[in-house]
């Protein structure tokens, strides 16, 4: 589930320059995917995943595969700057300090975990898209985790 007019590509104007929060559930029995799907939906329709004029938030992914479900939170940034936004939108990184793209993206990580109820020892990880791309996969090496 995507922003209108963004489409759940990497190769998309406006994700080209992001990245993802995701959290991988190895053992399927006893996970509650369809609630916690839907409580990770509707934290994004309702923007509670981040702070108003934020800008970060482009879409969230549920994977079903075989062996693992797997959730995630799309944004449009890796934490930093973008240069007129990535697509002429002021939100998003545009002339944002990096630190401050970095503590955006750590609180929508922080906020993600809490709506999955990921236990305190486990983490939350975040990669680039442009990582996850040449490393051939959606699982890159983590830029990010809480």
């Amino acid at each position: 589930m995507f922003k209108e007019g963004v489409k759940p590509e990497w190769e998309d104007v406006q994700n080209k320059h992001g990245g993802k929060w995701s959290y991988q559930f190895k053992e399927k029995r006893n996970v509650p995917i369809d609630d916690l799907w839907l409580h990770v939906m509707l934290s994004a329709i309702g923007e509670t995943l981040e702070e108003d004029n934020d800008g970060e938030v482009m879409g969230v992914v549920c994977n079903v595969r075989k062996g693992f479900y797997r959730i995630g939170v799309w944004t449009r940034t890796i934490g930093k700057s973008i240069p007129n936004g990535g697509d002429g939108d002021t939100a998003g990184g545009k002339g944002r300090p990096t630190e401050k793209g970095k503590e955006i993206l750590l609180n929508i990580g922080r906020k993600f975990k809490e709506v999955l109820k990921v236990p305190a020892g486990e983490l939350v990880e975040f990669s680039g898209h442009t990582d996850s791309a040449h490393a051939g996969s959606t699982r890159a090496k983590a830029k990010f985790s809480v």
